[in-house]
This record gives structure tokens, sequence and C-alpha cells, in this order.
């Protein structure tokens, strides 16, 4: 099948469209206050209070059983993080576009080092978007429809990496999509395990 999007050239043209795309999110859409929200946004250290938010409201509301759910949510950012960053990147060897020569000129970097990391997948967008539908799926019933908030939220962090110039678009997404598939495949585990349940509220 690769072989055939090279033969047609339509690999290509994805590649151009994605390297087109980036070119318009970092230079000719930004604006000085993305510019100084966005490297600060995207850091993960920036949403530890959510985090501690979200951990005490498992405490306060389940108690000790409320452990299972934060052990899962860590295995499911380790994983997530392990396929994308130990697996997928090395494979793929994608270079950052802040590390393109031939993009030097059209876009800017807004971070003061371009990661020497493969670019393809995002690590930040594996990683939350597969919290997000792990949250979302077990805690559907506790948030109902505010817990699709938490697809924004990863979208936003995952927009933020193509704008400060460290992914391509494509990166993005196809991290989006992995962190999405590991995510549903954790959140079923949880539910399909009764010991875990120590509240109906997770039980779709």
């Amino acid at each position: 099948m690769l072989n055939a999007l090279l033969k047609d050239g339509l690999l290509d043209r994805i590649i151009e469209f994605d390297r087109w795309l980036l070119i318009k999110i970092n230079s000719d859409w930004s604006n000085s206050f993305f510019d100084s929200i966005f490297p600060v946004y995207r850091h993960s250290d920036v949403w530890i209070p959510l985090y501690f938010f979200l951990f005490m409201f498992m405490i306060l509301n389940f108690g000790w059983r409320s452990i299972f759910w934060m052990l899962f949510v860590g295995v499911t950012a380790g994983i997530c993080d392990q396929i994308s960053s130990g697996l997928i990147k090395d494979w793929i060897g994608r270079v950052r576009p802040c590390g393109d020569p031939s993009l030097v000129g059209h876009i800017h970097l807004l971070l003061n080092r371009c990661p020497t990391s493969g670019s393809f997948t995002s690590s930040h967008a594996t990683n939350h978007f597969g919290l997000a539908m792990f949250i979302y799926l077990t805690m559907k019933d506790v948030f109902g429809k505010a817990g699709k908030l938490f697809f924004v939220w990863a979208a936003t962090i995952c927009y933020g990496q193509v704008y400060v110039g460290v992914h391509y678009p494509l990166d993005v997404i196809g991290g989006g999509i992995l962190g999405c598939g590991i995510g549903y495949a954790m959140a079923w585990i949880f539910r399909s395990q009764p010991v875990l349940h120590y509240s109906k509220k997770f039980v779709s």
C-alpha cells in the first residue's frame, strides 16, 4: 500500500499539505497573544493543578478505592508515552520542523531549543488524548457532557505544539488517534473488571 501511495505521489502531496498547514498555523495565523501563551500552555507542569483536582475529587467522593482509577491513569499515560516516544518516533525517524533546514525562514521557533527526538508521533498528543479518552469513558456518568471538554483540552495542547514549531499537524493528528486508541483500550479493561467498580457511576 505504501508503494502505491509513493507511486501516485499521494504521500508527497500529503506531506506538502502538512508543511503548508504548519506554516499557516505557526506564522501566518500567529499573533502576539498566542506567542506568549502557547509556549507555557503546552507544558505539562502547567496542568499539575488539574491533575491534583481530579485526584482530590476522586478521593473525596470514592475514598481509598479511587486508587485503582489513579493507577490506571498513570499506566495509561505511561503506555502512551512509551509507545509514542520509545517505539514509533525512533521507527519513523521524522525530523521536527524546527530542525528541518528547508523550513528555515518559513517558521519561527517559540521555545529556547528544538527537541532532538523524532517528530512523529507527538507524545504530547498521544499522552493527552489518551488521558482524555480514558477520563471521559470512565467518568462520563459523573461529568456528563462536560467530560468532552477533556478532548478540547487535549486538542488545544496539540495545536500549541504545532504553533510553537516543534511538530507538524500530522504529528499531532497521528498522536491523537494513537492516544485515543490506548485510552479506549485502558478504559475497556478498567470497566470490564468488576473488582474495580466501586461506584455504579463508572459502569456504562
